[in-house]
């Protein structure tokens, strides 16, 4: 990066962190520490849900998503706008009404502290090593600019993130967030611009889509049906995307602390919904476009030469080796292939009629380049034993340093590292506040008073030491994400490992009165278990279930099987 561009970008830190730190200057009780005072308008409840949810991972793994397999990921989000409606009819009015702190309060008050213990402990570990995860994706930025070692990045990136955290709070996230998205949104406007204006000349935007439509990038609906009936293998279809999307989404915004936490910070019960709904419907557009931008990015090296593989860092470290010979033969062969490609990609944008011929051509041509790609990909494994050949998150970023004028690509490696502060900033401060609120004072004393806690300047202290540990956690954690492959699918998958069992309590709690925290408690541990067998069956191609499915498979097992031992107790009694 130019001078210009460390400017823009220490600038642009520089301000947002001040901004959040002063408004959250007044904050010094529990309260205020981790629910703003329960002061916040819906349009910040707004911004503090989706900028919770849209990390550094979105704006470098979706992109990168969409170059890679095309826009079918965003049937991922199909069921959200329905999994907002239930929240907004069942759980807000719940939460509101208790005063929590957290939602797992709520279930020691409906079954017993064994089940609110055992859920806020799944909560702690799934999104413990989700943050570690999202750490891990602004420090790709600074080692590929700068050539640094990954984990001292890590080390650097997670402690920045974390005393910013331990010193402003959730206020200091929610109006951080504020700022954060306004500077996003022009972020992403100007890499879609620049995307169709630096095509050669006579193609625009229409061009982009004919080229990217043949390619197949623009499958936003897929059945997820072959030949001999559904595939539960397949990760992103209409169905899994509105059914297990569904239960996916009412398990992250319903019982999810680092969202919950969100949306229990606002004035009343209407900023809450409002906040909430707008999410249902401003979420679906917001990550078509994003991933309308690796369309577009492919689209783009479909004209431009492209590179063969777009990490950087780790192609240096694999040229200085004895296999540069075969990686200079394939890139060769490569841009061959290449030149081959744009000139029939010239040809269908020229093309006034369909040409079925042609299109096949195309088609061919892509799998021949993804072959090269491959075998590239497997000379440099060889080359750097246990580097990362996964380079979909740094397809974004090669476009963003190679291509964009000075200042411009400051400001996106600033949107990028906004998007990681406001994300990993919320989840360090629900991680803090369930380990507080659910563990430390629920286990000093048996009853604890609001507003005893709201007055309480000891436990505010405590509340940034553990803030301090759990930043130190996700840091060690963020060591161990080099070659998750894509960071968005990496998440979604851990996430869907617990959802759909802590989901499971909660629709026992709101919709099986009967059923006692023994019976619950029992039927989420064997659920647990048997969600992570189901998970590993499927990674050992035993059986095909896409991880959509299982949240699905958590939820309703959980509440089949809390029913039956309820039964069963009632019975033996």
């Amino acid at each position: 990066m130019s001078f210009i561009d460390w400017v823009v970008l220490v600038v642009t830190f520089i301000l947002i962190i001040s901004y959040g730190l002063y408004k959250s200057n007044a904050t010094k009780n529990l309260e205020g520490y981790f629910l703003s005072n329960r002061s916040m308008p819906w349009y910040l409840v707004l911004l503090g849900i989706m900028g919770t949810q849209a990390s550094a991972i979105t704006f470098l793994s979706a992109p990168g998503q969409a170059y890679t397999d095309g826009m079918r990921f965003v049937q991922y989000y199909f069921g959200l706008p329905l999994a907002m409606i239930v929240i907004v009819v069942w759980f807000v009015p719940v939460f509101s009404k208790l005063k929590i702190f957290t939602a797992y309060e709520y279930l020691e008050q409906r079954f017993d502290l064994k089940t609110r213990t055992f859920t806020s402990f799944l909560f702690l570990l799934s999104r413990g090593l989700s943050t570690g995860i999202s750490i891990y994706a602004p420090s790709i930025i600074l080692s590929s600019l700068l050539g640094w070692d990954i984990y001292w990045t890590n080390i650097a990136m997670g402690g920045m993130l974390t005393l910013y955290t331990v010193s402003g709070g959730s206020k200091a996230v929610a109006y951080t967030q504020q700022l954060q998205f306004v500077i996003i949104f022009i972020g992403m406007v100007v890499s879609g611009y620049y995307l169709v204006h630096l095509l050669p000349g006579g193609l625009g935007f229409s061009d982009a889509l004919k080229v990217g439509e043949v390619s197949g990038k623009l499958n936003v609906i897929t059945t997820g049906s072959t030949g001999s009936g559904f595939d539960f293998k397949d990760r992103y279809n209409i169905i899994s995307g509105t059914i297990g999307g569904f239960f996916l989404a009412l398990s992250y915004f319903g019982t999810d602390q680092s969202q919950v936490g969100r949306y229990i910070t606002a004035k009343n019960d209407r900023e809450s919904k409002l906040g909430l709904l707008l999410n249902g419907i401003v979420k679906i557009p917001m990550q078509f476009l994003i991933l309308l931008l690796g369309v577009l990015l492919f689209t783009f090296y479909q004209f431009k030469e492209s590179p063969i593989f777009f990490n950087k860092t780790v192609e240096t470290k694999a040229w200085s080796t004895p296999y540069k010979d075969s990686l200079a033969a394939i890139q060769d062969q490569f841009k061959v292939a290449q030149a081959k490609q744009l000139k029939l990609n010239r040809a269908l944008v020229q093309s006034n009629i369909a040409d079925t011929a042609l299109e096949n051509k195309i088609q061919q041509g892509a799998v021949s380049l993804s072959a090269l790609q491959k075998n590239y990909k497997n000379v440099i494994a060889t080359a750097v034993p246990g580097a990362d050949v996964n380079d979909t998150n740094y397809i974004f970023l090669r476009f963003v340093v190679d291509y964009l004028p000075v200042g411009l690509v400051g400001l996106l490696i600033a949107v990028i590292f906004l998007a990681a502060w406001g994300s990993i900033a919320a989840a360090l401060n629900a991680l803090a506040s369930c380990t507080v609120i659910d563990f430390h004072l629920r286990y000093r004393s048996k009853s604890i008073d609001g507003t005893t806690l709201a007055q309480s300047a000891t436990d505010y202290k405590t509340s940034k030491w553990y803030t301090l540990g759990w930043g130190v956690f996700c840091i060690l954690t963020a060591q161990f994400a080099t070659g998750m492959g894509s960071l968005i699918e990496a998440v979604n998958v851990l996430g869907s490992l617990f959802y759909g069992v802590i989901l499971g309590i909660f629709l026992v709690a709101f919709y099986a009165k009967k059923v006692g925290g023994t019976a619950v408690f029992w039927a989420a541990i064997v659920g647990e278990i048997f969600v992570i067998v189901c998970f590993c069956l499927d990674k050992y191609d035993i059986v095909g279930i896409g991880f959509l499915w299982l949240n699905v498979i958590g939820a309703v097992f959980v509440f089949l099987l809390s029913i039956l031992f309820s039964k069963f107790r009632t019975h033996a009694i």
